[in-house]
């Protein structure tokens, strides 16, 4: 793109994915669409548990690497039989949940994946237009997803965000947080890897623990929202961000799945703005409903 300037093009990206092998075949949608619609060229890391690895293996290629989430964690946390699930056991802290263990992971790649940019990408998003990179950049700054104030459908959701903040509150040595409470949360979530490595130091500053102990030890945790209220009230003007309230994907989070019709119409009302879509795994559609119409999607614009 012709208005990017030179300073932007020197930063280098990531596209992370955790993953688990139920969502595999929506991955590999992502994994397609990323090579189909992303510019310019860019790894993709897909983040997945090792008994998992052979699975996804299969989407291995020059731009998509397969990193096992044992090979990121430290030692003390393992993985062990229970019944007919596995359980992620910590032999240092608390005991983790699935959920608690994803979040931790995201916050664990910036040790192990060197790039500026880390771009966080659902395994049930796809890309269906063309994309450049660089439209996340001004300058040498990267774009970060803030909404001023979050409204809540529930007050159990209510509640559970403010806990979040409130943790992350706590974790970076801040006072407790109240309303309004600013919104990170989304499907294409966009950090800076030196600023998650000046995470992990106020983190341990505060708490005199390793930063991965004190998050295990952190029972209603988001990666995001620890992320985002480090960016607003320790770094602030130092971050190297600049702020954005809109999001480039269409999403449909209904644990109820569409109608042929209305994929059909989900696709056709697309914002001009947007260049992907999000159907939550949870709405238990197959991938190739949705696959095919994507394909015809774009190849009626062309």
């Amino acid at each position: 793109m012709s208005n990017l300037s030179d300073t932007s093009q020197k930063l280098s990206f990531a596209i992370i994915t955790p993953s688990y092998a139920p969502d595999f075949e929506r991955c590999r949608l992502l994994s397609w669409s990323l090579k189909e619609f992303v510019s310019p060229s860019v790894t993709h890391y897909i983040v997945v548990d090792k008994s998992d690895l052979p699975l996804f293996s299969q989407l291995k290629s020059p731009n998509t690497e397969i990193i096992t989430k044992e090979s990121i964690l430290p030692w003390w946390i393992k993985k062990v039989p229970f019944g007919k699930k596995n359980k992620w056991l910590s032999l240092k802290t608390l005991p983790l949940r699935g959920w608690h263990l994803q979040q931790i992971i995201k916050i664990a790649v910036a040790q192990h994946i060197h790039k500026d940019v880390l771009v966080f990408v659902d395994s049930d998003a796809a890309f269906v237009r063309p994309f450049n990179l660089l439209s996340l950049t001004r300058g040498d700054q990267a774009q970060f997803f803030r909404i001023p104030s979050v409204g809540f459908p529930t007050v159990e959701g209510e509640q559970g965000y403010l806990k979040w903040h409130r943790t992350a509150s706590r974790l970076l040595g801040l006072p407790p947080m109240d309303y309004p409470l600013p919104g990170y949360i989304g499907n294409f979530v966009t950090w800076r890897r030196d600023n998650v490595l000046k995470m992990y130091q106020k983190i341990e500053e505060v708490s005199g623990r390793q930063w991965i102990e004190a998050l295990c030890n952190s029972f209603h945790i988001s990666e995001y929202v620890l992320y985002g209220v480090f960016i607003d009230h320790v770094l602030k003007e130092n971050s190297g961000h600049y702020d954005v309230s809109s999001g480039i994907c269409k999403e449909y989070w209904s644990d109820i799945g569409m109608s042929d019709e209305q994929l059909q119409n989900f696709f056709a009302e697309m914002p001009p703005g947007d260049v992907a879509v999000m159907i939550s795994a949870k709405a238990g559609m197959s991938v190739e409903r949705y696959q095919t119409l994507l394909a015809t999607y774009n190849t009626s614009r062309e």
